[in-house]
């Protein structure tokens, strides 16, 4: 990886065209994450936290503004190139998990392997180290259904770190858990981070955002704190 940030937004904005309506999900936002920082990203609905994680993830485009990940500018590539990008670059870790029902826990980590083309044996001792790494090796022939929502999660979080990527972008990842299982997840966080990965997650649970190291308050497609 090269330069200190691993990802930088310069007056990012999003419109939606809703026919005679048009809404301002993001109205000329700016920030620099380092590599290696936790971030809490936080707000009420409709502030705009959403949309961020949704254009730091390559998953939309913004209508105005840069995003420059790992020093590459992303904000005008194409639906192939950003896909590549996601492959090669960032780690998603969802509220309601995304896992593949019909896939083995092992089959579901390799996924984002697969797509990279990576060596079937490489891949496997890949899945191995991050289900031993989040506590499920003796879990990988089980499918979804047979695991506990923590123990799904954690399937989720072992597949965003098998491709080793620069960033984790995690959208309320424990906002399907109780208590308990919450700890569990957010002590992963932790230690991942204590390892110097880069984390971005957006809550709206101030017990969650507190694992962060730093935080960012979004109201009305603005960045209003910074701490």
């Amino acid at each position: 990886m090269s330069g200190e940030y691993a990802i930088e937004i310069e007056g990012l904005t999003k419109v939606y065209d809703m026919g005679a309506e048009k809404v301002h999900a993001l109205r000329g936002v700016s920030a620099r994450f380092k590599k290696g920082e936790f971030w809490a990203v936080m707000g009420a609905s409709g502030s705009g936290k959403s949309t961020m994680l949704q254009i730091l993830g390559c998953l939309d485009r913004p209508t105005a503004g840069s995003y420059r990940l790992d020093g590459h500018e992303v904000s005008k590539l194409d639906d192939d190139r950003l896909s590549d990008v996601r492959l090669k670059y960032l780690g998603f870790v969802f509220q309601s998990f995304n896992l593949i029902p019909q896939l083995t826990v092992a089959e579901n980590i390799a996924l984002p392997l697969y797509y990279q083309g990576v060596d079937e044996r490489v891949s496997r001792e890949r899945v191995e180290r991050y289900a031993e790494y989040v506590g499920l090796a003796n879990r990988l022939s089980h499918r979804p259904n047979q695991l506990s929502g923590g123990q799904q999660q954690r399937v989720a979080i072992a597949r965003a770190l098998a491709t080793d990527p620069v960033v984790i972008l995690a959208d309320e990842p424990t906002g399907n858990l109780d208590t308990a299982m919450s700890v569990e997840i957010m002590n992963l966080f932790t230690e991942l981070h204590r390892q110097g990965k880069t984390i971005i997650m957006v809550t709206h649970e101030d017990d969650i955002a507190a694992y962060a190291d730093r935080r960012i308050v979004m109201r009305d497609g603005l960045i209003k704190e910074t701490r």
